[in-house]
């Protein structure tokens, strides 16, 4: 499966983004798919995943209540919805798949290219 993200951008604080992951190929139901960041000088963390059918999400306690991951198996997206956003949530986000829901990053087969997140004070 490849994976492509975007809906990066500039944003105030407490602004809004809605990050997507579009995937093509014919296994995209086979996995589960997350999304990570990486802010400048740090490792890649994770933020959110969804699962491949039941909708089971997990995330980062960082990001709880805050962004909400959603999945249109018809369509071949995830979604990344981030509301209230907050300057140390300043990263480049990337989507992945894996196959089961995990937060480990070893276990994310493949990888879409990162969009960039900025968010102003």
């Amino acid at each position: 499966v490849q994976l492509q993200a975007s809906g990066g951008g500039l944003v105030q604080a407490g602004g809004s983004l809605r990050l997507s992951c579009a995937a093509s190929g014919d296994t995209f139901t086979a996995y589960a798919v997350g999304w990570f960041r990486q802010a400048p000088g740090k490792e890649r963390e994770f933020v959110a995943a969804i699962t491949r059918f039941t909708g089971t999400t997990d995330y980062a306690d960082s990001v709880k209540g805050r962004f909400t991951i959603s999945r249109d198996n018809a369509k071949k997206m995830v979604y990344l919805q981030m509301n209230s956003l907050k300057p140390e949530d300043t990263a480049v986000y990337y989507c992945a798949a894996a196959p089961w829901l995990t937060r480990l990053l070893d276990k994310y087969d493949y990888w879409g290219q990162g969009t960039q997140v900025t968010v102003s004070s």
